[in-house]
């Protein structure tokens, strides 16, 4: 079991930039796929970015695609988001999940993910 905190919400104005991290409760980390999601009221978890356990392989929404930029630092237990020329939609509720990494493949379907963190929210401004 891993228990997931996010942090680096908050307010920024359009065109600005925000890093979220996700940093993990214990030493088998590591093992673990990351994905970032995030949701607004009355819609769906939407997939955001993920990365597999090693790092090597990423995957993006085309949303945030050349914009966000996930990473991961498996000695501190967090992965982060880098978001550069934030837009107002993606005003939203970014949560962090993690899955047991076993396929090579960055998952990007919430319901495979077991773990979340209680999210950190992002508004961007006009």
């Amino acid at each position: 079991q891993v228990q997931l905190v996010e942090s680096g919400g908050g307010v920024v104005q359009a065109g600005g930039s925000l890093r979220l991290s996700c940093t993990g409760s214990q030493g088998t980390f590591s093992s673990y796929d990351i994905g970032w999601f995030r949701q607004t009221p009355g819609k769906e978890r939407e997939f955001v970015a993920a990365t597999t356990r090693s790092g090597v392989s990423v995957d993006y929404a085309g949303s945030v695609e050349g914009r966000f930029t996930i990473s991961r630092d498996n000695d501190r237990n967090t992965v982060y988001l880098q978001m550069n020329n934030l837009r107002l939609e993606d005003t939203a509720l970014y949560s962090c999940g993690a899955v047991w990494g076993r396929t090579g493949v960055p998952p990007n379907n919430p319901s495979w993910y077991g773990y979340w963190g209680q999210g950190t929210q992002v508004t961007v401004s006009s």
